[in-house]
């Protein structure tokens, strides 16, 4: 199976990564606009950023702005590479007949007695589309044609 990045892989480092990866490479972004478009706490967002700074995946820099103390934020190389690996890491998971595959879902059978995604059948009755549901309660519909869409099950 494949190993996600444990230091990316928590949810609020993810967000962070994925906001800074938007920026163009070098870019810097001030750490009250990353808190603002992030919706965390100035505490939270330190935290997490001493976490990326420690595995040099940001670089916090503290300067002045006249004399007003600022804090900017970049995403490295090394974090660009980083987070790069973690999506690859990600859609190999996702990739049918990738890592996941071998992890759950090969060892349900379906309605032919094989094992594997394909033999799943969904609310249509159709196999190759089904439902599963994730720890947040929505499903994931798993559909081999590439036509796969979100949908909320409370």
């Amino acid at each position: 199976m494949t190993e996600l990045d444990p230091v990316i892989h928590a949810q609020a480092r993810l967000r962070v990564v994925a906001t800074l990866a938007t920026l163009g490479q070098g870019d810097l972004i001030a750490f009250p606009r990353l808190q603002e478009i992030l919706a965390m706490t100035p505490g939270n967002l330190s935290v997490h950023l001493r976490k990326l700074e420690d595995a040099g995946y940001v670089e916090v820099t503290k300067t002045y702005r006249g004399r007003t103390p600022a804090t900017l934020i970049a995403l490295t190389r090394r974090g660009r590479l980083a987070f790069e690996e973690y999506t690859d890491a990600i859609r190999a998971l996702l990739t049918p007949g990738g890592p996941a595959d071998t992890a759950g879902t090969a060892d349900i059978a379906g309605p032919t007695g094989t094992a594997g995604t394909a033999d799943v059948a969904g609310p249509t009755g159709v196999a190759g589309t089904a439902d599963v549901a994730g720890p947040t309660g929505v499903a994931v519909r798993t559909d081999p044609a590439g036509t796969a869409g979100r949908k909320d099950t409370t």
